[in-house]
């Protein structure tokens, strides 16, 4: 293993990572139309990940107050735990439930997609012949080394070793190619396009210096580019003034936007060049997070604060982000479906699990004691009368089902629990009302070759005052399972691009930002992203030969407008909640044959928040 880590999570949510062949239509004429023809999901194209018609019901009762009528037949035979929810923590729980109970206990999962994973989602494309792999979602296994015992348990159980990630993700690929970030200024805010090598938001006491050669193409005024080159280069104290066993309390209550506007007095032209530096990790930019938040990951300005220690909300990380299948922890998905239903996922190990094809007609046999059923919203989960079973109610292409199990777990989006679930007391309904889920979008672009890329000398571009994609980027290098990376700039590839809509310098929380993103996405059609995302990637690169027309074989935009659990915020939330205290603990309350679990559950935006979800909550119902 080495001594020194390179790649850190932060670097690529700052911004290192962020089909079907030509025929008789040209590419453009092809990513026009709304999706594949094929019944293959994770090859469909165009607006994907909530696909449209998979939240009509769960829309129908929260933003409707519909009721939906509960079948007087069983409509189906009964099981002894039924999972609403698809996602890890749903596979997790039914794997766990299948370990203890054995592989002949009835399980059967609903999911309102057409897809399996929750948004641990795997895109497929096919360029030139050649198989591309990539991920619509979750990213990465983060820190696997810090897993509760149950979760590292669980990547044993399924054969995923991660650290054979170590052989398979290239650390030095983009250094060996020369790539660095770039920052692309659009012409909508900057009066014209011009990308250049950008500057590393997080810094460290051993940064090299900013020197003025490195910034002197920045379309900004001269007394803004000195402002800049100052605070990239400061040693200065700016809490000097603030008794120090007071500083943390300090930096808490103020935003990073304030902290460099009003205490630094940076000019607002270089606020914007820091403002969405954040979204790939809290969804929203530095407006809605606090300056202490801002010194913990080592922004500008942060370094000589001499602080006291607190307790940070983050983790300590101290691996590589580097655990990476090549579709993402759609991977991890996979494996757990192969554990469950043997039948639908070929192979036996996580290196041959990334070709295997999932066979989708086999996910809801009638033969098989686990059964996956897909597009099945549901609408109704109650106790019987004499509280001995659960009847769970469905709607599956406009009708409603009903089956009965021994025990439920719910590992659904944990907002609609409240309007499924009409056992729940109020004050778990308010404490699960407390948090929303960060809204997203995972762009996934096919294209025929990343020249543009080794021109410009970047891996990734950062967008400036953005109106959608925060960044875009070459994918994870990652080589494993008969998916190789593209050595050479005229192999065809997948770039990534990362959506988090918000609502930014308006004084508004984190929560409100994503109520407000998710409504933005909700009502943004595909036509209005791709012309975004088309908009977005020809201005970055116009000083480079790429051209759509030629060069784009297929876009995948995965949609999800309740996308990762909510993480308590110092600066807006109380600091004392956290993953182990808040009102996710009480909205994750047994309620008798029902359990919860979600990452929402966990307050932690993981897949081993996930997983310990999922594990508590089978340990509930087995108890």
């Amino acid at each position: 293993m080495p001594s020194r880590l390179k790649i850190s999570r932060r670097d690529f949510l700052g911004g290192i990572a962020l089909g079907t062949t030509a025929g008789a239509l040209t590419p453009l004429e092809l990513l026009a139309q709304s999706g594949s023809s094929t019944s293959y999901p994770p090859a469909l194209t165009g607006l994907r990940g909530s696909q449209p018609g998979s939240f009509d019901a769960a829309h129908a009762m929260a933003w409707g107050g519909k009721k939906f009528a509960v079948p007087k037949e069983q409509t189906d035979d009964d099981y002894d735990l039924v999972v609403v929810g698809g996602g890890i923590s749903g596979l997790a729980a039914a794997f766990y439930w299948q370990q203890e109970k054995g592989p002949n206990s009835r399980i059967l999962i609903l999911d309102n997609h057409d897809d399996f994973g929750g948004h641990a989602r795997r895109n497929e494309f096919t360029v030139d012949g050649k198989t591309l792999v990539g991920y619509g979602g979750s990213q990465s296994i983060d820190t696997p080394g810090s897993y509760s015992p149950a979760a590292s348990k669980l990547l044993r159980d399924l054969g995923i070793f991660t650290d054979r990630f170590y052989e398979y993700f290239d650390q030095d690929f983009f250094a060996r190619h020369n790539l660095g970030r770039g920052s692309y200024f659009p012409k909508e805010a900057y009066g014209k396009d011009l990308t250049l090598p950008g500057l590393r938001s997080w810094r460290s006491n051993d940064a090299s210096p900013v020197s003025d050669d490195m910034v002197k193409d920045y379309p900004m005024a001269p007394e803004a580019r000195a402002a800049l080159l100052e605070l990239m280069n400061s040693e200065k104290n700016y809490a000097a003034h603030i008794p120090r066993e007071d500083r943390a309390e300090w930096l808490r209550k103020q935003s990073y936007r304030d902290f460099l506007l009003k205490t630094v007095g940076v000019p607002e032209d270089v606020y914007f060049l820091f403002r969405d530096s954040a979204r790939g990790w809290w969804g929203t930019g530095w407006d809605a997070i606090s300056s202490l938040s801002a010194a913990g990951m080592g922004m500008p300005g942060t370094l000589h604060l001499d602080l006291p220690e607190y307790r940070s909300s983050e983790p300590v990380r101290d691996e590589p982000y580097i655990f990476h299948f090549p579709d993402g922890n759609a991977g991890v998905a996979r494996a757990l479906l192969r554990k469950l239903i043997p039948v639908a996922v070929a192979g036996s190990t996580m290196e041959d699990l990334v070709l295997a094809n999932t066979d989708y007609a086999k996910l809801d046999l009638r033969s098989s004691p686990c059964r996956l059923r897909l597009n099945s919203t549901a609408v109704d989960v109650r106790h019987t009368a004499d509280e001995s079973m659960v009847n769970v109610t469905y709607q599956r292409d406009g009708k409603s089902y009903r089956v009965r199990a021994k025990h439920a777990v719910l590992a659904c989006y944990n907002a609609i629990i409240p309007h499924i679930c009409p056992e729940l007391p109020e004050n778990q309904r308010e404490a699960i009302d407390y948090a929303t889920k960060v809204p997203l979008i995972y762009v996934s672009v096919a294209v025929r070759n990343w020249r543009p890329f080794a021109q410009l000398r970047m891996h990734s571009i950062n967008i400036m005052q953005t109106d959608f994609m925060h960044s875009f980027g070459m994918d994870f290098p990652v080589s494993m399972g008969g998916v190789n990376y593209p050595q050479s700039p005229d192999q065809p590839t997948i770039l990534h691009g990362s959506v988090t809509p918000c609502a930014p310098d308006q004084g508004l929380s984190a929560r409100e930002q994503h109520v407000i993103g998710r409504r933005a996405i909700y009502e943004m059609s595909w036509d209005d992203m791709e012309g975004h995302i088309l908009r977005q990637m020809t201005g970055a690169l116009s000083a480079t030969e790429f051209d759509p027309q030629r060069d784009i074989a297929a876009i995948t935009a995965n949609r999800w407008p309740h996308g990762y659990a909510y993480e308590y915020n110092d600066y807006s939330d109380p600091p004392e909640y956290g993953p182990d205290n808040g009102p996710h603990v009480l909205g994750a309350r047994q309620l008798g044959r029902i359990s919860i679990a979600n990452s929402d559950a966990s307050a932690y935006a993981f897949v081993d928040g996930a997983i310990d979800a999922a594990y508590r909550a089978t340990r509930e119902q087995l108890a």
